[in-house]
């Protein structure tokens, strides 16, 4: 199979010719698109060693000093400063080690990352180092939450399927969330783990009067599904977007589906949804659709949990389809 090339400029990121009058004030300004790109190469250096493990030999190397014994991960020291600059020899590390904090989370990324979000930014002090490396942090259980990862969380290094040598080729994610034969492997891969299959949280039995919550919300999520269809700027927040989410609570299930500017409501059970929204109160993913609240803020909240964690961006066009509702009314 042909390798699938990625250019370093998506083709989404790229305008097209043409201005729009934007009025701030009640003054009218035009604003035109413009362009300026800058490309260069640039080399790893003395370090090429460390980043060509990672990319050929799903390795992670540190160097360790002669004299003093210290292990430090990456190794981005070539002699010891502690022991009269000694050249440093490299050594492997493990791929598990323990989270030297407890990580931020980003939610909100620019251009640059915003396929990275959500995710955790951490050090992990690997077994055989003495100092911490930086990476990105994952969950495969749903959406990364404050809480699942902390200061000293056991974490393991996973290896992304496609590498090109850089310090994004590798990633962690809790110990507690991988088989035994998984946190055993050497170089484990992405791809090996489950993503698709988190466990949903529990839903109880619904009482007469969950099912009357649910009937007065899904009465309002029509009526605002209705209104994001009319809405012209709502159906661009969608534009080339398709998704078919599955949205359970406690006293009843639906399916919302997005399909390239159109968006409509259903009471099925989807076969196989995109993902899922599970929201114990119907009225918390009302309030966010009626423009009550941000739906992005209950997810980070855990007062709606989503299954799979690469589809934040859905909940943040469904947070913009809200708020161009409510603009348009204005």
């Amino acid at each position: 199979m042909a390798k699938k090339v990625e250019k370093l400029i998506p083709a989404e990121y790229i305008g097209d010719v043409g201005s729009q009058i934007v009025t701030i004030d009640k003054q009218r300004y035009l604003v035109s698109n413009d362009v300026m790109y800058t490309f260069y190469q640039r080399t790893k250096g003395e370090y090429s060693d460390y980043f060509l493990a990672l990319r050929d030999d799903k390795k992670i190397l540190g160097c360790k000093c002669p004299k003093c014994g210290i292990v430090r991960c990456p190794p981005f020291l070539t002699h010891c400063p502690d022991c009269d600059f000694a050249p440093t020899k490299l050594v492997e590390v493990g791929q598990t080690g323990v989270m030297l904090s407890t990580p931020p989370i980003t939610y909100f990324a620019n251009s640059l990352f915003a396929k990275m979000a959500p995710y955790g930014r951490g050090r992990v002090v690997l077994k055989g180092a003495d100092t911490a490396l930086a990476v990105n942090l994952y969950t495969t259980t749903g959406i990364l939450v404050p809480g699942i990862i902390k200061k000293g969380t056991e974490v393991r290094v996973v290896f992304r399927d496609e590498r090109i040598g850089e310090a994004s080729d590798i990633f962690c994610v809790p110990v507690a969330e991988l088989t035994k034969a998984q946190v055993a492997k050497k170089g484990l891969l992405a791809s090996e783990l489950n993503w698709s299959s988190p466990k949903e949280p529990a839903l109880p039995k619904p009482s007469a009067k969950d099912e009357a919550a649910y009937a007065k919300a899904l009465k309002e999520i029509k009526s605002v599904v209705a209104l994001m269809n009319k809405t012209e700027r709502s159906r661009k927040d969608i534009a080339g977007w398709k998704r078919n989410i599955q949205v359970k609570t406690t006293g009843g299930q639906f399916a919302l589906l997005i399909n390239d500017g159109d968006i409509k409501l259903e009471e099925k059970k989807l076969a196989k949804p995109d993902f899922t929204i599970v929201a114990r109160d119907p009225k918390t993913l009302a309030d966010g659709l009626a423009y009550r609240g941000a739906i992005t803020y209950s997810v980070i909240m855990g007062r709606l949990w989503i299954s799979k964690n690469m589809e934040f961006t859905t909940i943040f066009k469904l947070d913009r389809m809200s708020r161009s509702v409510a603009r348009a009314k204005k």
